[in-house]
């Protein structure tokens, strides 16, 4: 049975900005989808591509703390390095994954790579918050960097184009990122009438993002830059391009337990947010200069 769908939102009128690096479109939760219905998803910011210009101060967000959660930035245009307390550096080119698992805290900051940086150029990335299960809420901070080539790699019949499986299974093709609880991340690239038809479990909470071009989704137009969210009423999704597009197709279990919520903390309940709150005042994130 093919999936309905619930609502298809274009992007929003206005960016805002992350720091001064990422000019972000918020659809989670800004697109009226609260975190309890999009679960195990906190957030998507879509940083449509921008090019910021050639620059000797390189933009980015300085040192902040995150607790309770993982962040993963996929980059698909432009390049991003990253800082952490865990001791992890990286830097993230086009295709590449940055899958951070904050758990029990950590101080992170990401920067446009130096290089990409002074000599400016097309800048478009997507950062996902993925809550984490209360029992691992507590798990050491870590850090999967994941590059274009480690991905699956789903070749779409008829010249239809490529899937690069990020997480969990894409039609037999398995991603390699390790996720807490069952998650799948697919980066679709599809040629002009390109199509794949694929299927994700009836609970897991299924949405898109129409990164560029235009398609068809189960039988509706999304235009560029807007993003579905679908029911939980069936498993199967069909999508046919248009045109030349690139998607990303995420889905997820929900995580059915309480969210509290403060900044860059995501806990289960008020007080684990104060005593997030006291750890990273007391240090207990580690250093980072």
């Amino acid at each position: 049975m093919k999936r309905s769908i619930e609502k298809i939102t274009p992007r929003p009128a206005r960016p805002g900005m992350v720091g001064d690096g990422f000019r972000v479109f918020n659809f989670i939760p800004g697109a009226n989808i609260s975190q309890r219905r999009i679960s195990p998803f906190l957030l998507l910011d879509f940083n449509a591509e921008f090019d910021f210009g050639p620059s000797e101060k390189i933009r980015g967000v300085d040192v902040h703390p995150h607790k309770g959660f993982e962040t993963v930035t996929i980059a698909y245009k432009g390049s991003v390095e990253h800082y952490d307390s865990a001791g992890s550096r990286g830097v993230i080119n086009p295709g590449d994954v940055q899958w951070m698992t904050a758990g029990a805290g950590i101080l992170h900051k990401e920067f446009h790579e130096k290089e990409f940086s002074k000599k400016g150029g097309p800048f478009e990335m997507v950062q996902l918050w993925v809550n984490l299960p209360k029992k691992d809420k507590s798990t050491p901070a870590h850090y999967q960097a994941i590059t274009a080539s480690q991905m699956g790699k789903a070749e779409l019949p008829g010249n239809g184009g490529l899937v690069n499986v990020i997480a969990g299974v894409f039609n037999g093709v398995k991603g390699p990122a390790y996720t807490y609880s069952p998650v799948n991340l697919f980066d679709i690239r599809l040629n002009q009438d390109g199509e794949l038809t694929t299927t994700i479990p009836a609970e897991q909470n299924a949405s898109l993002l129409v990164i560029n071009g235009s398609i068809e989704v189960n039988g509706k137009k999304a235009e560029e830059h807007s993003f579905v969210l679908f029911n939980n009423d069936g498993e199967e999704i069909t999508i046919r391009a248009t045109e030349k597009a690139v998607v990303l197709l995420l889905s997820g279990e929900p995580i059915n337990e309480p969210i509290a919520s403060y900044g860059p903390f995501v806990m289960n309940t008020q007080d684990e947010i104060y005593e997030a709150m006291k750890d990273f005042q007391a240090g207990k994130f580690g250093v980072l200069d």
